[in-house]
This record gives structure tokens, C-alpha cells and sequence, in this order.
């Protein structure tokens, strides 16, 4: 089809066309681009429009937590697949005034109906729902733009919400990727009535390239947009989305809604070979991704591994990297939970002492079985922003599974989420669901510190993968010497702790696929749709250059950061960073 048009008999044509990749002239041949770098300000999302947006804010004046929520808010739009008003939001903020690091946990809760007993005797119910009504837990992602801008901010919902309540009215193209997801969801969003009159055309996707439009999603950005995060909450779309909820069945009420409150909590963390690496707290997932990087630098050595000497093409790496995350899934599947109900010992979890004790469980000639399966799928959004003062931003946003629960919220254009089937219905499980508990969340953001100084924001999104791939990214950069550029264009590996199966991506299966086969690995070859996207900013400062001045000067006389940005941005997905 000339110019990759799409026609009925190839809706996505580029996926037959048999041609091998161009190389770069210097640096990593199979880089895919180049780093991005920028010292006004800098923004990497996975949509070209989101960083757009989240740039139009810097370049107007705006700091890089108001470009945060702005360019979000427009993956709300164009990526619903992902993310959405109707999900959950997670962020880690190193605030350059202040000298210090925050962590934002607006990950909602469970209605106040949400028992063990509502599943099992009212719903007949084994585990909570994936899908429908039962899924969605309350929405935290509005209560997390609102925190964080008026903790942080210096705009209001009605600038950093303009862009995307824009592009909903005016219409977006449907790109590759977003359209393979739409295509594979058709029968779940076909199931819902809402779902299918907001995403679907005559009840089948829209064609690749195409303009979509959400009138009813712009029309709850504008109410927002007047009444703030009370217009979500307690206004007239917490009426329709009780009103959702209850016509399937379900038993989230208007107290539910009005209640809920984002939490600020204290990042985790733990030293990699002299880099802090900080993630959120449970419930989020990221201990593993600490666990894991204990155990390769902690039991490495015992067992006569130098990761720096054997570099990314050499079958050990892979293979300590992944037993390590074996034995960190593990404890994550069996303690992990809402610490406000639960006892999740995480100090102790991520405490060189206690990786320590792990070393022995690794064989360096032998794979090993995971003590505890489980594990989760999903769809997210990750993105990074900074600003001229120093400001970083690293944020997480999802959805869950793909769009979601289905089930859409009349008539204002937006999945709610499927959270609440993380919960789990076993009385011995921490995890068990109860009222106004969070569940197990999959969704972190993650950035790295040295000497007290912010280095880096960065995060991979992917449901279970996300640990996983925060702890590849760390060696990746810090053992192997990557830019945050090359790091993501290299290949990874995902582990399913249920199946024990190993998926490499291509190129990397080609390489050491039968070398782990060899170690009793049970292998197989995945395309990029396997192991997430990331985005990731790092701050190199130029000691030579003063502080940033906190007054009207900064952008006056638009002054740059005393450093350099550089920005990575994953070619698994549609993105880019942006700067200037």
C-alpha cells in the first residue's frame, strides 16, 4: 500500500513488509535515536502530543509538575487503552526548592461494599472481577493531579487541563500501536454499551490513521477545569459514575467518592554501587525492583559474577538477573498489600542483610523454580518531566488492563478501571479485599540520587514487568555504562512467575536464547509488546554554573537550569521526548 496506507485486506501494512533497520553512525549502531538534550525544561512521554503539551506549559512559563498533569492529561485522551480520569496515578517529585524527594500515592480505594462476602455470596464470585463495574475501585487519578498542584504547582486545572480538553473536542489520530490494542479489546468493549458507542464505529474499531473525537471526555475536562477536583468527586460525574457502577450491579456510593484523599508517603530505597535507587511503598510493587538489585549486587560477588565484566551479551547476566527476580517476585506476590492493613516488612525486604541471605538459592549453572507464583497484566502510562529550577517529576498512570474494566462512564467518555481485581478473596492473604483498602498495585515510578543530588527519573510501565525492567534499566546504566537513550533500545526480558517461562526479546533470544536453555531456562522469543516502555530524564549539573534563582527572574529572563537535561524515550511505543 504506497505510503503505508491502510486498506481493509491490510489494516496495518507496515506489519508485511520484509526490510531490515538502517544503523546510526556513531555511538551504539542499533540505537534508535538519539538522546534528547535540553536545559529549559524537558518532557518524555509515550505520545508525541502529551510531551507537546507537557512543553507548551514549560515554555510558558510553567514548572515541570504543571507540565506533568498537563501532558497526562492528554494521555487521558489519546491513550484510554492505558490510562485515563477514570484510573489511578502514582509520582515521585524531587522538589529543587526544597532539596527533597516526595512520593504520591493516589492509588483509589475500595468501595465501602467491597467484602469478601459482596464477591462470594452476592456475586457467586471465586476472585473479584477483571472486568465490569465490580472491577473499578475509586478513581485516584484527579485527586493526584490536584495534590500535586497545589502542593507544587503554579497553574491551575484550567491551564494544565486546556491541551487535552482541545484535543478531545478537536480530534486525534489513531496511531499503530493504540489501534492494535483497540482491535484486540473490540468483543470486551462491544459487551458494554457505553464502551462501544465512545470507542467503537459501527462496532468495530476505527481504521489505523483515523480522527477520533470524545466529546463527552472534553465535556468532564471542562467541568473540571471550572469546578476543580470537587467536580470529579462530589459534582456531576461522581453521580455518573455511581450511577454506572450501580446500574451493573455494583455498590460504590457517593461517599466513596467524596472521601477519598491521595496520601504523600515516603519514598524507599536502596544503594546500587553507590547510586540511590527510590521507589514508592506498598502497595505499589517497586520493593521487588530494590530486592532485586540487592541480590545482583550483594550475591554477584559470592558467586564469582562481575556484572561490569560480563556486559549485556553474555548469558550470566541474564541469568542472575533473572533468579534475583525470581526470588523478589516471590516476596512480593506473598507479602505485599496496603500497609494500612497489612504488615508488609519492607525494611527488612530491602536490606542487604536480608539479600544476603538469598545467594545461596542462586545457582549460577541452573535455573531455579519460583517459590511463589501469581503475577499481574496491564497497561500503563509512564512519563518524566523537569523543569530550568531543577525540578523532576516521575509519574505513573494507568487503567489496569487494557481500557480498563470496559465499562464507560455516561456521557462523559472514560473507562473506569479495573484495580480491584488485584484484590485477592483468600482470607490468608494479605491482599484480601476490605473496605476503603487499596489493593495490590502494579504501577511505580522510580528515580535515582547521587550524594543527595537528583539524577534521574525513569520508570517502564507493563503490569507485572515493571520491577523487573526498573532493575534491568538500573544495570543497564549504572554496571554497563548505557545512556538513558540506549538503555531502552536494548533488549529485555520479562519472566512469568506462574509458567516459569522466560521471554526474551528476538534479538536477544538469537543471542543467549540457547545458552539459558542450556541452564534449564524454559525460553521463548517475544516482540517489544512483551517487556513495557520506558521514558527517562537524567540531570548532569555543571558545578561551574549558580543555583536557580525561585522568583519571577527564572522565567523573565529565561534563565536555564545549571546543567544539562537528557531524555530517553521507548521506540516500543509512540513517543518522544521533548525539550528546549
Amino acid at each position: 500500500n504506497p505510503f503505508g496506507r491502510p486498506s481493509a485486506d491490510k489494516p496495518q501494512p507496515g506489519a508485511g513488509i520484509a526490510a531490515v533497520p538502517g544503523s546510526r553512525a556513531q555511538g551504539w549502531l542499533a540505537q534508535g535515536r538519539s538522546e534528547v538534550l535540553a536545559r529549559h525544561g524537558i518532557v518524555a512521554t509515550s505520545d508525541p502530543l502529551a510531551s507537546q503539551a507537557g512543553l507548551e506549559i514549560l515554555r510558558n512559563g510553567g514548572n515541570a509538575i504543571d507540565a506533568a498533569v498537563a501532558a497526562a492529561a492528554v494521555l487521558d485522551v489519546t491513550s484510554q487503552n492505558d490510562t485515563g480520569i477514570g484510573g489511578d496515578l502514582f509520582a515521585i517529585i524531587w522538589s529543587a526548592k526544597d532539596k527533597k524527594l516526595y512520593a504520591l500515592n493516589s492509588g483509589g480505594w475500595a468501595p465501602a461494599g467491597w467484602t469478601p462476602d459482596f464477591f462470594t455470596n452476592r456475586l457467586k464470585a471465586t476472585r473479584v472481577p477483571g472486568n465490569g463495574v465490580n472491577a473499578a475501585t475509586v478513581p485516584g487519578a484527579i485527586s493526584g493531579y490536584d495534590a500535586m498542584l497545589k502542593r507544587f504547582g503554579t497553574v491551575t486545572f484550567k491551564e494544565a487541563f486546556e491541551r487535552a480538553a482541545r484535543v478531545a473536542e478537536e480530534g486525534w489520530a489513531l496511531g499503530e500501536r493504540r489501534h492494535a490494542d483497540l482491535r484486540n479489546s473490540v468483543k470486551g468493549l462491544q459487551a458494554d454499551a457505553d464502551s462501544a458507542t465512545t470507542f467503537l464505529e459501527n462496532g468495530q474499531a476505527p481504521a489505523l490513521y483515523s480522527i477520533i473525537r470524545n466529546p463527552g471526555l472534553a465535556k468532564a475536562l471542562r467541568l473540571i477545569q471550572t469546578q476543580g477536583r470537587d467536580g470529579f468527586y462530589k459534582g456531576d460525574i461522581a453521580k455518573a459514575i455511581v450511577a454506572k457502577v450501580q446500574a451493573g450491579g455494583g455498590v460504590m456510593t457517593l461517599d466513596d467518592l467524596a472521601e477519598f484523599q491521595s496520601e504523600w508517603v515516603e519514598p524507599i530505597s536502596t544503594s546500587y554501587h553507590g547510586y540511590d535507587v527510590f521507589q514508592l511503598p506498598p502497595p505499589g510493587q517497586g520493593f521487588a525492583a530494590l530486592q532485586m538489585l540487592n541480590i545482583a549486587e550483594v550475591c554477584a560477588p559470592k558467586l564469582g559474577i562481575k556484572l561490569t565484566d560480563l556486559g549485556p551479551s553474555d548469558p550470566m547476566n541474564w541469568h542472575l538477573l533473572v533468579e534475583a527476580k525470581k526470588l523478589a517476585y516471590s516476596d512480593l506476590l506473598a507479602k505485599n498489600a496496603d500497609p494500612k492493613f497489612a504488615n508488609v516488612p519492607v525494611a527488612q525486604l530491602i536490606s542487604k542483610e536480608y539479600a544476603a541471605t538469598l545467594c545461596g538459592r542462586i545457582n549460577p549453572n541452573a535455573a531455579s523454580k519460583p517459590g511463589v507464583a501469581g503475577g499481574t497484566e496491564g497497561g500503563t502510562i509512564y512519563m518524566a518531566a523537569a523543569d530550568r529550577w531543577g525540578n523532576m517529576v516521575s509519574l505513573v498512570h494507568s487503567v489496569f488492563s487494557v481500557y480498563g474494566s470496559r465499562a464507560t462512564v455516561p456521557p462523559y467518555g472514560f473507562v473506569l478501571h479495573n484495580r480491584g481485581s488485584a484484590f485477592s478473596l483468600d482470607p490468608k492473604s494479605p491482599n484480601i479485599v476490605a473496605p476503603h483498602k487499596r489493593p495490590f498495585h502494579s504501577i511505580i515510578a522510580g528515580f535515582v540520587m547521587k550524594d543527595g543530588a537528583p539524577l534521574m527519573a525513569f520508570g517502564n510501565m507493563g503490569g507485572s514487568v515493571q520491577p523487573e525492567t526498573h532493575a534491568q534499566h538500573i544495570v543497564n546504566l549504572v554496571d554497563h555504562g548505557m545512556n538513558v537513550q540506549m538503555t531502552t533500545d536494548a533488549a529485555r526480558f520479562t519472566h512469568n512467575q506462574n509458567s516459569n517461562v522466560l521471554s526474551l526479546e528476538t534479538a536477544l533470544f538469537n543471542l543467549v536464547g540457547a545458552a539459558l536453555k542450556g541452564k534449564g531456562h524454559e525460553v521463548r522469543a517475544v516482540t517489544g509488546g512483551s517487556v513495557g516502555g520506558y521514558q527517562g530524564i537524567l540531570f548532569t549539573r555543571d558545578a561551574r554554573l549558580p543555583e536557580p534563582v525561585f522568583d519571577a527572574r527564572a522565567v523573565r529572563d529565561d534563565l536555564p537550569v545549571n546543567g544539562v537535561y537528557r531524555a530517553g524515550s521507548d521506540h516500543r511505543k509512540d513517543g518522544q521526548a521533548v525539550g528546549w
